[in-house]
């Protein structure tokens, strides 16, 4: 019996590491996202500090560890075999939830996740518990769960998300009031009154406040409490003179020390408050076995009180852990693909926008549109503008090879990020609540974001759909978290071994999927050149960008073509959807490009007009060829998907025909664009008629069968809708070609002629 409880003591420390890296990948988004944002910082510096932070904090985070253990349920209401049950289905919905948002490149709350999922394995024991009692009834669930605690957390962490936003905004608005975006200008006191009062509060709230929730708070109480008003005041005075001769006699930028600071204090506290969350689980089923072991009760009569009482961390646990987390800051791409959401959702300017917008975000917008506009009216003229004069931002300029480097906001937003975040986040790991770290961060970034004024009429309310996106997922978090840990609880318990077994089996398959199909993602994009905008500057530039565009779209338009024929004639509905996919991703991509199109013709000289009309044709026609292609996927898998005959061999034969010389076509135009041979595109052309012979010929065919055999309308329907948007696909790739050649031969002219 013992040796089952031995095995699932060293499946739960597998799982733990697992979670480590899972959860580190979704929250480093937490603490590097400033740092990143701003560029102040160089990355390899935020990586040390933010690595110095996390194996600190892990130190400290011992007396945080009791949540687990008696924070959602009453653990003497358990027996061992049972608050075991409860661990490992715990564990495993943890990894498995974490992984799914890590893939999606979605920041979710490991604090959520594990609070519902103690909550619903513990539900889910109490629940057997009750079934098979002859007295208790579901009324007595309220013994079993540790209700006023629960329900504590469960309204801090959903209180924080207001909290958060709130503050942030406000904080981040008289900053920007008093400072404005051109606070460089500003005299030196300025900038170091902030930084007194940002480094102050950085190393305050996280060096004394962060410190009382651990074993070292005894060694520094006797000194910091009491004396908090002198320590604030003794911190300020220092910050703020250091402030001061850095910026005025060193010449130092004082917004990296800051930005510095807050990312180590930030990571500090998200160590101290979130290892709980990936460790806490099986350092309490580590604890619970070692009470279990020398009582000599068997394990479903052995109560589980000892869980209720004050059990230190062994320090080496801690450790092992924060190295485990280290590791993973500085080798997952999943952290980076989180951190690029939260990045783009912050970001000051106009750009690709990753999420699209729905009902709930227009609505937003618009009824806080209605609102600045009663606002704007009932406010004062002058004090109006006084306001908008301190909102005017700087036109930065940069060469154009150097666009790349402008950050994603400026070192006060991010200075406020860190500062309000570190705040609140210290708050709550001083008091013992397993604060989202997640939740916090995140609506700060939002908060300060609106407050600067980022979300404009231009890009509101695609930021606004990204955070109900955000925040929608957290919902979803909770609720899977719930019931996917009942089910694991109930399997575990009814099927045992073999039910511990088949879902370890089944988390390592996944994660190991994940990862594998992860790092082919990875390396695709490598290798695969992908349809997006570029600083283009030059004639020459737009050539160069536009032949890789067209060779792209016409590598995959070929390759998306055959599959469609080739899918249609074995009517594998699967493999349809699958290319439908394919298109659709195709199409996003050039609605991008057409969607950068202001940005591209900014970028460009007053001289370049012409090569402004260039760019905006081609790209007319690399989408209606996108579209063309989508029509003829989306018929064929309308068609297949309603159970419709199959096309006869003779319609199959003829499209495999077209499909052979339309394959030939694209392949030459294809390399003649890759190896810049574009005196090939007059030979491509004089040949296209061939296939537009065929295609014609095919469509005579089909009007003759109608009349002597065809008995399928839909058959008709399908294979005319095909042919006909063939013959628009292969006109739009013509009028590509030759609009592409006359440009060339216009540039080499003009050449010529200087």
């Amino acid at each position: 019996m013992e040796n089952i409880y031995i095995l699932m003591l060293i499946a739960l420390v597998a799982l733990a590491i697992i979670d480590l890296v899972v959860g580190v990948s979704n929250d480093a988004v937490n603490f590097l996202n400033s740092a990143i944002g701003s560029k102040v910082v160089t990355l390899k510096t935020i990586m040390i500090v933010a690595s110095l932070g996390i194996a600190l904090g892990a130190v400290f985070s011992s007396g945080m560890m009791e949540v687990a253990r008696k924070g959602i349920f009453n653990p003497g209401e358990f027996y061992f075999n049972e608050i075991m049950i409860i661990f490992m289905a715990v564990m495993v919905t943890d990894i498995l939830l974490l992984d799914f948002f890590n893939t999606l490149g979605m920041p979710t709350s490991t604090t959520v996740s594990i609070v519902f999922e103690l909550l619903g394995a513990a539900v889910a024991m109490a629940l057997i518990k009750i079934a098979s009692s002859d007295t208790e009834t579901i009324s007595n669930i309220s013994q079993y769960i540790n209700s006023e605690k629960a329900i504590t957390i469960i309204l801090g962490i959903l209180l924080s998300v207001v909290f958060a936003f709130t503050i942030g905004a406000i904080v981040q608005y008289i900053t920007r009031l008093l400072l404005t975006f051109n606070f460089e200008q500003k005299p030196k006191i300025y900038i170091a009154l902030f930084g007194g009062f940002a480094l102050t509060a950085i190393t305050y709230f996280i060096f004394m406040k962060g410190l009382k929730g651990t074993v070292y708070y005894k060694d520094l109480k006797g000194f910091i409490e009491g004396n908090e008003i002198y320590i604030i005041i003794g911190a300020l005075a220092f910050w703020t003179g250091l402030s001061y001769f850095l910026t005025t006699v060193l010449k130092i930028n004082i917004f990296k020390i800051i930005i510095s600071v807050g990312t180590f204090a930030l990571a500090l506290a998200f160590a101290g408050n979130d290892l709980v969350n990936f460790i806490g689980v099986p350092m309490a089923a580590w604890n619970s076995y070692e009470a279990w072991k020398v009582s000599g009760i068997a394990p479903n009569e052995f109560s589980m009180e000892v869980l209720a009482g004050k059990v230190p961390t062994p320090q080496i646990f801690l450790l092992v852990a924060g190295l485990i987390m280290v590791l993973t800051l500085w080798f997952s791409s999943k952290a980076r693909k989180v951190a690029a959401t939260e990045v783009n959702l912050a970001r000051q300017d106009d750009g690709y926008e990753r999420f699209q917008p729905n009902n709930l975000s227009r609505l937003i917008v618009r009824g806080t549109m209605g609102i600045s506009s009663v606002t704007g009216f009932v406010m004062p003229k002058s004090i109006k503008h006084k306001i908008e004069k301190r909102f005017e931002k700087p036109v930065v300029s940069l060469p154009k090879h150097k666009t790349y480097e402008i950050p994603a906001f400026d070192a006060i937003r991010a200075s406020t990020n860190l500062m309000v975040a570190g705040i609140l986040i210290s708050i709550a790991t001083s008091y013992k609540l397993p604060l989202s770290t997640t939740y916090v961060t995140f609506m700060v970034a939002m908060g300060t974001s609106l407050a600067d004024r980022a979300w404009d009429r231009e890009s509101a309310v695609y930021r606004v759909a990204g955070v109900v996106n955000v925040v929608g997922g957290w919902f979803f978090t909770a609720l899977a978290a719930f019931i996917t840990s009942a089910v694991f609880a109930y399997l575990i318990h009814t099927g045992g071994i073999t039910a511990i077994a088949l879902i370890l089996t089944l988390v390592f398959f996944l994660i190991i999927r994940n990862f594998i199909n992860h790092k082919k993602e990875e390396k695709e994009k490598k290798e695969k050149k992908v349809i997006k905008k570029a600083e283009l500057i030059t004639v020459n530039e737009v050539i160069e960008e536009t032949s890789d565009h067209i060779s792209e779209v016409v590598r995959r338009v070929n390759k998306l073509y055959s599959s469609v024929v080739k899918d249609l004639s074995s009517h594998d509905l699967n493999k349809l959807k699958k290319t439908e996919k394919r298109i659709n991703k195709l199409n996003n991509e050039v609605d991008i490009l057409k969607d950068g199109v202001f940005y591209f013709i900014r970028s460009l000289d007053e001289s370049s007009v012409e090569a402004s009309r260039f760019y905006l044709l081609i790209l007319g026609y690399l989408q209606d060829i996108s579209q063309s292609i989508s029509y003829i996927s989306k018929a064929s898998y309308k068609h297949v998907n309603n159970n419709h005959k199959n096309l006869k061999n003779s319609q199959i034969n003829d499209l495999k025909i077209i499909d052979k010389q339309l394959s030939e076509m694209l392949n030459d135009i294809e390399h003649t664009f890759v190896d810049r041979k574009f005196e090939n595109i007059s030979t491509i052309i004089s040949e296209k008629q061939e296939l537009f012979h065929h295609v014609s010929e095919s469509i005579e065919k089909q009007i003759r069968r109608i009349r002597t055999e065809e008995s399928s309308p839909k058959n008709t329907t399908l294979y005319f809708g095909n042919l006909l948007e063939t013959k628009d696909l292969i006109q739009a790739i013509m009028h590509l070609l030759e609009l592409f050649q006359e440009f060339d031969l216009n540039m080499k002219k003009e050449k010529i002629k200087i």
